[in-house]
């Protein structure tokens, strides 16, 4: 059997998938097992993890791009070739597999483009509240393999899972995280508290836009706190020339830091190195609670969430308005002292969220695939 693993988006979405297509590589030997990705720096970044999963045997694909892309990108920047022209240059390819793995929905695609003999496995790549993790797109899947018990509740509620359809999965980007060097520095060494600020990409539902430059230069003045600026790798994709001038004013500030899109935005270096969460509404806020932690909310446009399930996080520390940012760290110090009051509901959700009694969520999530491909191909 031929199972290919499409990376075809940006590489915050590959650890959500890469323990399962390593440890499948593993369990089935018999099987071949590719991962497929649009540039040679995907390819890279894969690299790096293979030899965390020894025995593992997986073969690098480069997808082919057209002339016309090829061209462009010798003379602008594209990190990350258009999907859809990838997805259809790369359509007689992609048909030749038994099954096709991806995080995103955007390949559907391949079916209108006349890729129907594989069978499409969605992974999802996060576990958040906001109605975007509960898509009804999932009922295009052949199969579904879903991180999250709350979200496999809601998903069936909505009426878009079918039973033999999917499977609750585990997180596999735990499984790789656990496996990277446990021992890593601090991000600051000047022993100050670290606050991770995460704005979402999405103008309408970021803070960003409204007071993000705010929160900068209100933290760039204080002296209590280090700050680790690392918003979603689509706020800035990639960074160009005009987006690294706004940050020119930070340069020699010794606690801050301003990642806009590195591999530590990806494999939570600043979740698990931070200690407060500064953020909207990513549910990168999930990731950071493996350890429960002050979290702050900024409520940048005057949204009125209570009671909305998709902002059901902002139920996990205090919620603050545009306004409240010219007081910051009053608010920081707040959170850091009350944190208490919040830990019992952030140890709920987050077990609502994910099963962490999996001891291997890659090698669990590959027992899961490998049955029902068996059963189904």
């Amino acid at each position: 059997m031929r199972i290919g693993f499409l990376y075809n988006s940006q590489n915050h979405q590959i650890l959500h998938s890469l323990p399962l297509a390593l440890e499948l590589s593993i369990l089935r030997p018999d099987w071949r097992v590719e991962i497929l990705a649009p540039s040679q720096a995907h390819l890279d970044y894969v690299s790096r993890f293979l030899p965390l999963y020894p025995g593992a045997r997986v073969t690098l694909r480069l997808l082919r791009q057209p002339l016309a892309v090829q061209a462009y990108r010798r003379f602008r920047p594209l990190p990350l070739p258009p999907k859809l022209w990838s997805l259809l240059h790369n359509r007689a390819f992609l048909n030749r597999f038994d099954a096709l793995v991806t995080t995103e929905k955007t390949s559907l695609w391949m079916r209108r483009f006349g890729v129907t003999h594989p069978k499409l496995v969605n992974t999802e790549h996060g576990a958040g509240d906001r109605d975007v993790t509960f898509d009804p797109r999932v009922a295009r899947f052949d199969f579904n393999l879903i991180p999250s018990p709350k979200t496999v509740r809601r998903l069936l509620d909505e009426g878009y899972l079918r039973d033999g359809q999917y499977a609750l999965a585990a997180y596999a980007k735990f499984d790789i995280v656990r496996r990277l060097d446990r021992n890593r520095p601090p991000l600051f060494g000047n022993g100050r508290p670290t606050v991770l600020y995460n704005p979402h990409f999405s103008p309408s539902l970021s803070s960003w836009p409204g007071v993000g430059m705010k929160v900068l230069d209100r933290m760039a003045a204080q002296d209590r706190y280090n700050l680790v600026f690392a918003p979603h790798m689509r706020l800035f994709h990639p960074p160009g020339p005009a987006q690294l001038a706004l940050f020119s004013r930070f340069q020699g500030v010794p606690h801050l830091r301003i990642d806009l899109g590195s591999d530590a935005s990806c494999d939570m270096t600043y979740t698990l190195g931070a200690d407060l969460y500064l953020g909207d509404v990513s549910s990168q806020v999930y990731e950071f609670l493996c350890r429960p932690r002050p979290c702050v909310f900024l409520n940048a446009h005057d949204v009125v969430w209570q009671g909305n399930p998709d902002y059901r996080f902002w139920t996990l520390g205090p919620v603050l308005s545009a306004s409240d940012v010219s007081d910051l760290p009053a608010h920081l110090e707040a959170a850091f002292v009350q944190h208490a009051d919040w830990r019992e509901r952030q140890e709920a959700a987050f077990a609502a969220n994910f099963d962490l009694s999996i001891p291997d969520p890659g090698r669990h999530n590959a027992v899961l695939l490998s049955d029902w491909l068996t059963r189904r191909c």
